[in-house]
């Protein structure tokens, strides 16, 4: 995160339409827990490199129905763990959607995905629902995330966010 408000500055990893969970993270790891060794196997078959490309460009932007396949939560696990700081995609798997907010990845819906090209430099507002691409100039509006969500995500997910609210009573 930049500063006080919600937002990611990065440049794209760009990643095409229906990825599924499979892909994501090949179901034979599904016996690994540690974010670490799941972020080896990240993309592995899809993308190779993937690991190594997120570190210099963090902000995932995929197209239509990512996320797609099992309810697993290894998926996002796995794309935190390789330093995917967010995820922008033209839509998202429900079951996906909502696991990365449970877990603290950071996910916007934007419809002009496609727009956005692999290296370009994008900010991405979470509180405002902004993303402007700084390599083109362009600029979308998209729904910002309830306050609720921006919550669970800037307190590392759903457990932390319990957590963190256990202790203030």
């Amino acid at each position: 995160m930049s500063d006080s408000a919600f937002r990611f500055i990065g440049s794209v990893v760009k990643i095409g339409d229906n990825i599924d969970t499979d892909a994501i993270l090949p179901a034979r790891y599904l016996s690994l827990t540690d974010p670490a060794d799941l972020a080896n196997h990240c993309m592995e078959e899809r993308l190779p490199g993937f690991k190594e490309r997120v570190r210099t460009s963090p902000i995932v932007v995929a197209g239509r129905n990512f996320g797609c396949g099992s309810s697993r939560e290894h998926a996002p696990v796995a794309m935190v763990g390789s330093g995917v700081s967010c995820v922008v995609a033209s839509s998202f798997s429900r079951l996906f959607f909502r696991n990365a907010l449970n877990i603290g990845l950071p996910v916007m819906e934007l419809e002009q995905a496609d727009e956005i090209a692999d290296g370009d430099v994008l900010e991405v507002n979470f509180s405002d629902g902004v993303v402007n691409n700084k390599t083109t100039g362009m600029s979308y509006d998209t729904r910002p995330l309830p306050e609720f969500m921006q919550g669970l995500l800037q307190n590392g997910g759903l457990l932390s966010y319990v957590e963190k609210k256990l202790e203030e009573k």
